[in-house]
């Protein structure tokens, strides 16, 4: 099988010739690029600086050696800008502050201050900072640069529906020549097209626009969720009409492309619970949610990402009932996340892409033989029957032990290859 037939046989949850496998598909199944220059060398590939894809997350390109080692099934198309609003074109040599040298957008500019690392929207250092890198960390984190709002205030539902806009079509032809290149691999594609994401906690700041403007700090924006609930709908309704328009769009141009899109990355889980009961998910974002699976069923043969962390077996059936096809990460280490109730109680009704490896202790404190124990079990729970892309349970950062993400990758090579 292709990657392509692989991934389109476990979407269908039916046993391919072996386990799916994702690495670099997604903005939330990536590798850290400090670990992609370990792994690189491990190897014995070219030492070369490693580009860098996602740089919030700090996330490296999966280049083509890396997937021919690791023969992975698929391929991400992303956007032309990043998420703080640089076009991804004229990479140039950067040394991030832990010494690596690293492939970033000539117009990046950040600025250092009492150890900290800053960087502007679009590049813009007249604007304030859009995010920071703190002394010794590996990513970004999002500056808040609008203020809370008074809870009683009025608030312009314009203002947070700038940054979705119906595309131009120069993006359209971005888009048809960016997907027609990834089919070309043979590789599964998942197409990040963006403009779905319903409240999504990482894109409130708008961390791409200059001069951002309406509920944009994380507070304010979890308490509207219940004092301006029917300000929200409206936003969601407009947003989704925006967003469908695009995908029309785009999948008249080359929409058979296209394997799966990545939907929406908002958050309802928590370690323990819920950010919110299944009634207020289906109330506040089903209606949303349902309208682009809707579409997306309708009208392709897409099936649909949906990301979110945390502990959610209550939330699963909604997630199902709104048309979901694909849930991610799947945090095993959460609680209720136990993978063989998972895979009984909703593996005949929705594809598991992720929970390969708990990420928070086994891969991250574990040793090597826990690494490749864990990764047998959980691919002959989750992989029997289909339903099942492997990945790590969220992105694999910066300072996991290097020989545990070895183990990793060579006990499910070796797992695809008997």
């Amino acid at each position: 099988m292709t990657g392509k037939e692989r991934i389109q046989t476990v979407l269908s949850h039916r046993e391919a010739d072996k386990i799916a496998l994702d690495f670099g598909g997604t903005p939330v199944t990536g590798i850290h690029v400090k670990t992609i220059e370990g792994l690189r060398r491990h190897y014995g590939l070219e030492d070369r600086p490693v580009k860098v894809t996602e740089p919030f997350q700090m996330l490296g390109e999966i280049d083509d050696e890396l997937i021919k080692l690791w023969e992975v099934d698929t391929v991400g198309v992303s956007g032309e800008r990043d998420m703080f609003g640089h076009r991804q074109e004229d990479f140039v040599e950067t040394r991030m502050p832990w010494g690596q040298v690293v492939l970033l957008p000539r117009g990046f500019n950040t600025r250092q201050k009492d150890g900290n690392l800053y960087v502007f929207p679009q590049g813009d250092t007249a604007c304030p900072p859009t995010a920071v890198m703190p002394e010794s960390g590996y990513f970004f984190d999002a500056l808040e640069r609008v203020p809370s709002t008074d809870i009683s205030e009025e608030t312009r539902l314009e203002d947070n529906l700038e940054e979705f806009t119906r595309m131009s079509d120069e993006d359209i032809l971005y888009w048809t020549d960016a997907l027609s290149r990834a089919r070309a691999t043979g590789r599964a594609v998942v197409a990040n097209i963006g403009g779905t994401a319903l409240g999504d906690i990482a894109l409130v700041p708008a961390m791409n626009l200059k001069n951002p403007k309406g509920i944009r700090a994380i507070a304010d924006w979890y308490m509207s969720t219940v004092v301006r609930a029917d300000m929200l709908h409206e936003l969601f309704e407009r947003q989704t009409d925006i967003a469908i328009s695009n995908l029309e769009r785009i999948n008249r141009a080359a929409g058979d492309c296209i394997d799966a899109v990545y939907i929406c990355g908002t958050d309802f889980g928590t370690q323990t619970s819920q950010f919110c009961s299944a009634e207020t998910l289906n109330d506040l974002y089903g209606a949303g949610y349902r309208k682009v699976n809707d579409w997306v069923h309708r009208n392709t043969t897409w099936k649909t990402f949906k990301h979110c962390c945390g502990a959610i077996v209550p939330l699963l059936d909604s997630f199902i009932d709104l048309g979901f096809d694909v849930i991610n990460p799947v945090q095993i280490n959460a609680a209720g996340m136990d993978p063989q109730y998972l895979k009984n109680t909703f593996g005949s009704r929705i594809t598991f892409w992720g929970g390969g490896i708990d990420t928070q202790k086994a891969l991250q404190l574990g040793t090597p033989e826990q690494v490749k124990e864990q990764v047998r079990r959980l691919c002959g729970i989750f992989g029997d029957s289909g339903g099942f892309v492997f990945n790590s349970v969220h992105n694999i950062q910066a300072n996991v032990p290097l020989q545990n993400v070895i183990a990793l990758m060579d006990t499910i090579c070796e797992i695809r290859n008997t």
